[in-house]
């Protein structure tokens, strides 16, 4: 394993000198996914980020990897999407990715003078089921006693019963960073925490970035230049062409995550009104809630949750999940939905990804979902392959990301190898790392302190820490704490914990 600093220098110098087919702009999941695809595809392609990888909106979701049941809503139109997004959720969860994406149960409630009947429901679960070509079983409809039992804190007054579907959730920050570790050992040169200030043009052609971080300022020529920068993909265009009209317009969807010690087996779809849903979801040991969707229009860099979110949220959950208290709030996160622009409200707009090219041939990625960025890296590369006159199918069709296997048993062999780790240490790191936890607890072989828990009430550990400065391209606290670990989301952070994570860091 490398020294983070060595590792930079050398990234840093492959961009300086290299020659590129390709520059991504944007460490979000689809300018990652675009990475690894060009990668995979024989390309010289490099990905800068001026923040961290997935450090907006890809480590801001509902933390589903899901078809979308609430899409039915919007008519027939929405079946082939939804049937699409089954397709990338199964894959990913059986073969390619099980160690970060795992199958859940979910229930829709049914109350006395709610929006939907049990009728609509069990049709609408069915229907989903069979988009799904019933791998996960038959949709059906639960009786209000049996709902209670898979979801102890459900509100029972008024209950009718439950429609009982599948999905899958994930750790969105995990399946980042993996996925860009992926693109790496494909050869591709990532760099985060450097800015584009500038896009170079020969004849009046997109042909490459400048650049500056910490250390200075440099360029980076390129065939092709793809703009993947999510929220800020306007501002990249307005860089090729000041005169260009906006694009895309931000939703905001907040979440909060919730101590609890109840044990639910499922997790809650709880309907808002005919097209939006709020989700109760046993995540992490917690309870994610969320999500709003409200047009947004400051700057991306500031959006954030606010107590107007959190009540609003609390209110959403609180038709169907029974003792919810602000006491146990433990965190809460915001991100920015991008999609195309348009008229009518944001929960009704179409979640589809729009690529376009500018005046000056840079191609922008717009919209699209966590569950299918595997094909959407795929689509924008062809769009990069008909702009270089080349060709290259399923650059991902069945490849797996790094350290795919079965959780459990990666676990079983942590527990033969490393007798001495707690079982709840055991199932986080093989639920987080799968067989490249074993990357993380030989550090331990150096030094027995990294085995220790970064906070007593968490399963991460010190060799985390230490594993993302050296191999995940952390530099922050942040970096290490909110997305390459779970300790903020669990509300962990504590002054004494972040101080010595940056005097590792800087170690």
């Amino acid at each position: 394993m490398t020294d983070f600093s060595a590792q930079r220098a050398r990234a840093r110098e492959e961009l300086q000198h290299g020659k590129f087919d390709v520059v991504v702009i944007g460490g979000g999941i689809l300018g990652i996914a675009t990475t690894w695809a060009a990668a995979r595809s024989g390309l010289r392609v490099a990905l800068v980020e001026s923040g961290d990888f997935a450090g907006a909106t890809s480590s801001a979701s509902s933390k589903l990897v899901h078809g979308g049941l609430r899409y039915l809503a919007m008519g027939p139109s929405a079946v082939p999407m939804v049937h699409e997004n089954h397709k990338e959720r199964r894959a990913l969860g059986d073969r390619l990715a099980p160690h970060l994406v795992r199958p859940l149960p979910f229930l829709v409630p049914v109350y006395k003078g709610g929006p939907h009947s049990r009728f609509v429901l069990g049709a609408g679960v069915t229907l989903y089921s069979a988009l799904s070509g019933f791998g996960d079983g038959m949709g059906k409809v639960l009786s209000a006693r049996r709902a209670v039992e898979w979801v102890p804190d459900l509100r029972a007054d008024g209950l009718r019963g439950a429609a009982m579907y599948y999905d899958h959730q994930m750790n969105d920050s995990r399946v980042a960073i993996t996925a860009a570790r992926a693109a790496a050992e494909a050869g591709a040169v990532l760099l985060n925490h450097i800015s584009v200030v500038g896009l170079r043009k020969t004849s009046g052609r997109v042909s490459g970035v400048d650049l500056r971080d910490s250390l200075g300022e440099f360029g980076v020529d390129a065939r092709v230049v793809v703009n993947a920068t999510g929220p800020w993909l306007d501002v990249l265009r307005r860089m090729e062409d000041p005169a260009a009209d906006p694009s895309i317009r931000l939703s905001k969807g907040s979440h909060l995550v919730m101590r609890t010690s109840s044990e639910w087996k499922a997790a809650l779809t709880i309907p808002v009104d005919d097209v939006r849903v709020s989700f109760a979801i046993p995540w992490e040991g917690h309870l994610l809630l969320g999500t709003t969707d409200e047009a947004y229009e400051g700057d991306p860099a500031a959006v954030s949750c606010t107590d107007a979110d959190v009540d609003q949220i609390m209110s959403e959950a609180g038709v169907a999940v029974t003792g919810l208290d602000r006491a146990n709030l433990a965190y809460t996160f915001a991100g920015l939905r991008v999609l195309p622009g348009g008229p009518g409200d944001t929960s009704h707009a179409k979640r589809e990804t729009v690529i376009t090219a500018g005046a000056g041939g840079m191609i922008s990625v717009a919209g699209g979902k966590w569950t299918t960025f595997r094909k959407i890296g795929a689509t924008v590369l062809a769009r990069v392959n008909s702009e270089l006159g080349r060709t290259f199918d399923a650059p991902l069709d069945g490849v797996a990301l790094p350290g795919s296997a079965q959780p459990d048993t990666v676990g079983d062999v942590l527990h033969t190898a490393w007798n001495g780790l707690p079982d709840d240490v055991v199932r986080h790191l093989a639920t987080h790392y799968g067989t490249t936890s074993h990357e993380v607890v030989a550090l331990g072989l150096e030094n027995p302190a990294l085995l220790e828990r970064v906070h007593p009430d968490g399963p991460d550990i010190w060799a985390q820490v230490e594993h993302a400065r050296r191999t995940e391209w952390a530099s922050e606290v942040d970096d290490v704490l909110r997305r390459r670990t779970t300790v903020m989301v669990r509300g962990l952070d504590s002054p004494e914990v972040r101080t010595r994570v940056s005097e590792l860091l800087a170690s």
